[in-house]
């Protein structure tokens, strides 16, 4: 049997180490995995790349495949949290994680948004920042710098976290990602991962899609519970999680 193409979104990176090795010793079959924004990988699809399975960390991504008609549906496997890291130092650790966000001191960095769901779910906060403290929002958006994510981005270096990365080389003194990270980035004692308040919480769906049948058995691995299992141990959410 060949190899299985999957296109998926970098954050997923970690967790599905553990879960294409459990795949491949269950199944036999081998796995190629290429990682990246899931922006930019729809993009590649599109243009004619033809994985056999794509994992984005939106639904929109893999929608849009569908409604192209190179995909009969997208489904829901997993779901994570947007969250703030912080260089573990006074004023960024000791204020509520509101006022630090609208201080324009601090300089806050993103993911590119459209090219990685990462930065568009930033760009939800920001909204909803705006809603609590109107114009505020606006503000922060407009003093976020997109560092990482987009096309023409300069690549972190191998096996650094792009938190981790930005923050302790001085680019930025706050990074809004994923709280899947947060486990990582706890072994880095000048950061500090912040969650965001529950007026603030924003959630990220993570949808897959099929493009050709042979993943279908993958597809299947991911939904099922031992997938689902080493997920959560990787620190992303329940798919089916309620409330």
């Amino acid at each position: 049997m060949s190899n299985i193409l999957l296109f998926a979104a970098g954050s997923l990176r970690g967790a599905l180490g553990p879960l294409l090795a459990a795949f491949q010793a269950q199944t036999g079959a081998a796995v190629e995995a290429v990682f990246g924004p899931a922006g930019l990988l729809r993009q590649r699809i599109e243009a004619g790349e033809r994985p056999h399975i794509f994992a984005s960390a939106n639904l929109a991504h893999p929608q849009r495949l569908v409604d192209l008609r190179l995909s009969s549906q997208v489904q829901l496997f997993t779901r994570n949290r947007l969250c703030a890291t912080v260089r573990n130092i006074a004023g960024l650790t000791d204020r509520p994680l509101l006022e630090v966000l609208r201080d324009s001191r601090w300089r806050v960095a993103t993911s590119t948004p459209g090219a990685d769901p990462s930065g568009d779910y930033a760009q939800q906060l920001f909204e909803r920042i705006d809603l609590l403290a109107p114009g505020q929002g606006v503000a922060l958006q407009q003093r976020a710098l997109a560092l990482v994510g987009g096309p023409d981005s300069v690549p972190l270096p191998p096996h650094r976290l792009a938190a981790e990365y930005l923050l302790n080389s001085g680019q930025a003194d706050i990074f809004l990602g994923y709280a899947s990270y947060g486990a990582a980035l706890a072994g880095y004692p000048g950061l500090l991962v912040r969650q965001l308040p529950t007026p603030l919480a924003i959630e990220a769906d993570y949808g897959l899609c099929l493009l050709d049948a042979r993943a279908q058995p993958l597809a299947e691995f991911i939904l099922a519970e031992q997938g689902q299992g080493i997920l959560r141990e990787q620190g992303f959410l329940p798919a089916n999680r309620i409330g």
